[in-house]
């Protein structure tokens, strides 16, 4: 892999956290291509989501797919909340 980035995401609860993260293991488990794989870690109330791809193209797909699921997760849980 030829293409990196780790980006940093906070969340206001360790409980948001786990449910984005949860929600994202179908996707890192088993993923839709080969030319990127993505990875998640815990740190305190942060998100931290390391992609690598095979080029810069393959690493921009992925990254906007990842942060686009992470958006439309929190976006979900804001609309919970206010049920």
């Amino acid at each position: 892999m030829k293409a990196k980035a780790t980006i940093r995401l906070g969340f206001p609860s360790e409980k948001q956290l786990k449910t984005v993260s949860s929600a994202l293991l179908p996707e890192l488990n088993k993923p839709v291509g080969t030319r990127a794989r993505a990875e998640l870690e815990e740190e305190g109330v942060f998100l931290i989501l390391k992609v690598e791809a095979e080029n810069t193209v393959a690493l921009r797909s992925a990254l906007n797919a990842y942060l686009r699921w992470i958006s439309s997760i929190r976006n979900v849980m804001v609309i919970l909340e206010q049920v």
